[in-house]
């Protein structure tokens, strides 16, 4: 199964970003397949904050518009959320203290526990922030 990230999903909600084709056509090609294909449910908070933000967009997306577009890809029924479960913490903590995590990044290493807890096999990340986790298999659709 392969899981999206937040930019992936933003760059395919705003039709001004230089990205747009490349993401809209990545996530149509999932949502028609046949294949499972993931979002986590941090990306999904994190792609609503981001596009309905008034300083990263101008104007900024409202917010009928953004939860329209995550009911839209949650129609496919090739669609999973990833939520935590009860392997959560341990995916996590090994991921904290092999990769040295704190702060900020523990947002990251939390999309990455979600990945090992459901055997998702690839993360399509729009961004290099998942290469402190080495076992976290990813690759960049937009470029």
């Amino acid at each position: 199964m392969i899981a999206v990230g937040t930019n992936v999903l933003v760059h395919a909600h705003r039709a001004e970003s230089p990205f747009h084709l490349q993401a809209k056509t990545t996530l149509r090609a999932l949502a028609e397949g046949y294949a499972g294909w993931a979002i986590p449910w941090p990306c999904v908070h994190e792609f609503d904050a981001k596009v309905t933000h008034p300083r990263i967009f101008r104007p900024p997306s409202s917010a009928e518009q953004a939860l329209a577009q995550i009911e839209a890809w949650l129609k496919s029924p090739s669609t999973v959320l990833l939520a935590e479960n009860s392997d959560h913490l341990r995916h996590i903590a090994r991921l904290t203290r092999n990769a040295h995590i704190e702060g900020p990044m523990v947002h990251d290493a939390r999309i990455a526990a979600l990945r090992l807890s459901h055997g998702v096999t690839e993360l399509l990340p729009a961004d290099r922030d998942f290469g402190r986790f080495p076992d976290l298999r990813t690759r960049n659709p937009l470029v």
